[in-house]
Formats: C-alpha cells, sequence, structure tokens
C-alpha cells in the first residue's frame, strides 16, 4: 500500500475503507488531522491545536461541524479526513466514519483522470 514505509502528510488525498466492512466501497478524502492533534470545527473554520488552518484548499465557511464540534484527539495511527467539497461530504465529522486508523487508508490518490477540466496530478 502507497503507505507501507510512509505516513500521510496533512493535504494529501488518500483512499480508504471503513473499519469492518465488507464493502468494495473506497473513500477519497483529504488528510487533514495527523496522530496526536486536536481537531475542532468552531464558527465555520478548522482549528488544529487551537489554531485555525490557514493554508487549506477549502476556503469557504463549514457549514456543519458534526462530530469537529467539540474538540477531537486523534490517538496514535489515526488521522481526520475531509472532503473538498466539506459542504457536501461524507467524511470524519459524521459518526460513520468518524476518525480513520492508519490501517484502513488503501492507498494515496495522486492523479485525477476526470472531469477533464481537473485532470493532471494533486497537490497535496
Amino acid at each position: 500500500f502507497a503507505y507501507s514505509f510512509t505516513k500521510p502528510k496533512r493535504y494529501s488525498v488518500a483512499a480508504f475503507k471503513l473499519p469492518g466492512s465488507n464493502s468494495s466501497k473506497v473513500y477519497v478524502k483529504r488528510v487533514i488531522g495527523l496522530p496526536g492533534e486536536k481537531i475542532q470545527i468552531k464558527d465555520g473554520h478548522v482549528y488544529i491545536n487551537g489554531e485555525q488552518l490557514k493554508d487549506d484548499v477549502f476556503t469557504d465557511t463549514i457549514l456543519t461541524a458534526g462530530l469537529a464540534a467539540n474538540e477531537i484527539t486523534l490517538g496514535k495511527d489515526e488521522y481526520f479526513l475531509l472532503g473538498d467539497n466539506r459542504n457536501n461530504s461524507e467524511d470524519s465529522r459524521y459518526g460513520d466514519i468518524g476518525n480513520i486508523n492508519k490501517k484502513y487508508i488503501v492507498g494515496k490518490v495522486w492523479f485525477v483522470i476526470s472531469p477533464k477540466d481537473k485532470f493532471g496530478f494533486l497537490k497535496g
């Protein structure tokens, strides 16, 4: 797998499966929170360890904080992932996904083929 010898970095795009799921569904989200960090979404913005995330790819106000309305402390090998379309994304803010352990991350997304106007290498 893509992260066998390295760890996911903030802003990289990861593909993951849900723990205990036999489904073939793979989620693709951006890594925002890293192991040991404290994550919170307040006033429509992401905060990491009490500091507002400034260089995020998403610049609109986040309408739904979900589980991150209260500060979340990530455990060892846990990551907090958000979709790039934050106001229409099923991601770590919701109980059915939550924090993702590294062992469930199955790949790193680095190239987009569709839609045509987004074709190319991903940043992050």
